[in-house]
């Protein structure tokens, strides 16, 4: 697979849109996808799968726009008039907070598609330099005396919260369901965490093109795609003992293209991420099916099997977890006071 080495930050100028019906350029109606960082280069290709077989079955021309950014921050610009026809977010919280916020996507959005909205899923990961050389196996070593941990933040990033989810979760197992010990756990992890970055994709950047830190927490599809971006680097991916299972999911959002006339074409190509051909890219850009048998052999090119939990196993809901964790005043705002010495 060929990956493109350009991991710039900013989103694309995104047309304007308006009127009765699908924007309408020399040739082609638009769809605007509003989705999360790190997956520029997975859109690159559905995209223009999507819009070959568009044309070929409907005989109409169409272009996917994209607007790329961390996932919070874009449900918030959705929410702010971002005239999106479609959301592909890192958590299922942000399409609930655009659907309760401003009514721009309906309440049961998860109920339209296949395993709850989410086509593919992925894990988090740790990605180090070229020989491992701070020996990094498994949670308990991020805490080794001077390592950086180069992560996203959780207010604006989805990443960042399925990071530190997948943290606080692993270290609960280990202790046996303790929740002070993933307190002292992430408490500790943050400590090593010397900035913030806005996004995964700017975490990304941070660590592979600026050469900062000594381990990269990240999603796995993100890390795998880093390692293909920049073979000279010999960056290495290490899969930690257990992980959380990290769920990307898409919605369309409905007052938008109802109001466009664009409802039968964004849903069309949401149903295509499910398709035999969306469900082979997605492998190819490093994501897990549920059912491998959805590709060949021989596009099953993937790391090896990952112990994984779920949300629901250790936090009960989206909603669970936010007020408990990331709500003002929550767990990591009292982690990160001062005193952590973290900045952002």
């Amino acid at each position: 697979m060929v990956v493109s080495r350009w991991w710039g930050l900013g989103a694309l100028a995104v047309l304007a849109l308006g009127g009765c019906g699908p924007e309408q350029t020399r040739d082609a109606v638009t769809l605007l996808n509003v989705s999360y960082d790190p997956t520029r280069e997975f859109y690159r290709d559905l995209n223009a799968a999507f819009e070959r077989n568009w044309l070929e079955s409907q005989g109409q021309r169409v272009r996917v726009l994209m607007s790329h950014g961390g996932s919070g921050k874009q449900a918030r610009a959705v929410i702010d008039g971002l005239p999106a026809d479609v959301v592909t977010l890192a958590l299922a919280a942000d399409v609930d907070s655009i659907a309760n916020r401003s009514g721009l996507v309906i309440a049961d959005w998860r109920a339209r598609l296949p395993h709850a909205a989410v086509p593919f899923y992925s894990s988090i990961v740790f990605l180090v330099r070229s020989g491992n050389p701070r020996r990094v196996r498994d949670w308990a070593d991020l805490l080794q005396p001077g390592l950086q941990v180069v992560m996203p933040h959780p207010q604006t990033s989805g990443g960042a919260r399925w990071n530190y989810l997948a943290a606080w979760g692993a270290a609960r197992l280990d202790a046996a369901g303790s929740d002070v010990a993933a307190r002292v756990y992430v408490q500790r992890l943050l400590r090593q965490v010397p900035l913030f970055d806005p996004s995964a994709r700017a975490a990304t950047t941070t660590f592979v093109q600026r050469g900062l830190g000594d381990v990269l927490l990240t999603w796995e599809s993100e890390a795998w795609m880093a390692v293909a971006a920049f073979p000279e680097q010999g960056l290495e991916v290490v899969r930690p003992g257990c992980s959380i299972r990290a769920e990307p999911v898409v919605a369309v959002v409905d007052r938008l293209v109802d109001h466009r006339g664009s409802r039968a074409l964004a849903e069309a190509y949401l149903r295509f991420h499910y398709s035999p051909t969306g469900q082979r890219l997605a492998v190819r850009h490093y994501f897990r099916l549920f059912d491998e048998r959805a590709v060949a052999a021989a596009d099953r090119d993937r790391p090896g099997a990952l112990r994984t939990f779920g949300l629901a196993q250790q936090f009960g809901s989206w909603a669970q977890a936010n007020t408990t964790h990331f709500a003002p005043g929550g767990t990591f705002d009292q982690l990160t006071r001062p005193a952590s010495g973290a900045t952002w």
